[in-house]
């Protein structure tokens, strides 16, 4: 059994970071997948949906939910979504570099994923200062 991974963002940021991740990884060894909650969206009108896509990636240890931006319309989402009952733990500030990082330690459980998540947005920030 194994954490699933559920990107919920606003229209476009998650089905293209899934989009590339996969086309560098080949495949990806979470299963993962994208919601995406529309800029007028209700909140409650889109729980039922959110729900459903939180259920069909859960591998059976919990799903780590990354959002792109805490506070906006989907972190609230996800944090809705996490009172639902299946195991969770959320993550903001969403970026290729942390969920490749994800990617890349499939064998580790939600008590670990979200630090790794942070770690793979904090290090692939860079300065590059040529």
């Amino acid at each position: 059994m194994t954490c699933g991974v559920l990107l919920i963002t606003h229209p476009g940021i998650g089905p293209s970071l899934l989009a590339v991740a996969g086309g560098m990884l080949r495949n990806l060894p979470l299963k993962a997948e994208a919601f995406e909650v529309p800029f007028d969206a209700d909140l409650d009108a889109l729980l039922p949906q959110a729900s459903a896509a939180l259920r069909r990636v859960d591998g059976g240890e919990g799903v780590l939910v990354l959002t792109d931006v805490y506070g906006g319309s989907p972190s609230n989402l996800a944090a809705r979504v996490a009172r639902l009952g299946t195991p969770v733990r959320r993550v903001s500030a969403l970026s290729l570099p942390m969920l490749l990082r994800v990617m890349n330690y499939p064998e580790q459980g939600l008590d670990e994923l979200p630090a790794t998540a942070a770690a793979g947005s904090r290090n692939g920030a860079i300065l590059d200062d040529a």
